[in-house]
């Protein structure tokens, strides 16, 4: 009855269903903001996919393109390239050890051979001492004898080879050179230096004279006064007396 009464008279009752619907459309109106966002994060989620999906795309035909002109240019492609060259290197890494070891070996194998093992004299006796240094003395003078015959057969060789240099360059018409004389790069450039200097030296262009002509001493020395001259004839005179 009393909220029946309070309709009657206009005032709004608490509680009941006009206050309800108040209430929900308020808080209609304030999740409306968020839901507008929700939406606008959800369009823009939607359309970054959507662009990673389409470069995905792309970057899987690029790559499949990629593969197609690998594979018609041939069999011989960069990857195999790489691991050819790796292999080769490996290869050559060990050629080059296994040359390393087997000249290291000849060349213990010819040590052993002309040297021979090392003797054990702690404990030998005078005549044991002088058997080996008979020995060494008797390997030293076959090897010193070795390499007179070696170095006699290389200067053969060398004189050789020369002759028929010489007798090849005979044929084409080509002698050899003389040694040339030492020459200062520099020296050329001084003279042609020392040659200008003198074309624009003042004094060379100026004309020579003689000094003779404009002195005042225009007389004669060689003739003398009258005096002089009766001077002379009186000791020419006495002379003569």
């Amino acid at each position: 009855m009393v909220a029946a009464a309070k309709i009657e008279h206009g005032c709004p009752v608490v509680g009941g269903p006009a206050d309800i619907s108040l209430k929900v459309h308020k808080e209609n109106i304030q999740q409306t903001p968020k839901t507008f966002k929700m939406a606008d994060d959800e369009e823009k989620r939607r359309k970054q996919a959507e662009i990673e999906r389409k470069r995905a795309e792309v970057r899987a035909r690029m790559e499949e393109a990629s593969k197609a002109k690998k594979a018609k240019k041939g069999f011989m492609t960069p990857e195999r390239k790489k691991k050819l060259r790796l292999l080769l290197r490996k290869k050559a890494a060990e050629e080059l050890k296994k040359e390393q070891e087997r000249k290291a070996a000849e060349r213990r194998r010819i040590i052993e051979e002309r040297c021979g093992k090392p003797k054990l004299v702690d404990e030998a006796n005078e005549g044991l001492l002088k058997k080996i240094c008979k020995d060494y003395y008797d390997r030293m003078y076959i090897c010193e004898e070795q390499k007179w015959d070696l170095e006699r057969e290389v200067r053969k060789r060398d004189w050789e080879i020369a002759d028929l240099n010489s007798q090849v360059n005979d044929l084409r018409g080509k002698f050899v050179k003389p040694t040339l004389k030492k020459v200062s790069k520099y020296e050329n450039k001084f003279a042609k230096l020392q040659k200008k200097a003198a074309e624009f030296n003042f004094r060379n262009q100026l004309k020579v004279v003689k000094k003779k002509e404009f002195t005042l001493e225009e007389e004669d020395k060689e003739k003398k006064p009258d005096w002089s001259k009766k001077g002379e004839e009186k000791k020419v005179q006495e002379a003569e007396a």
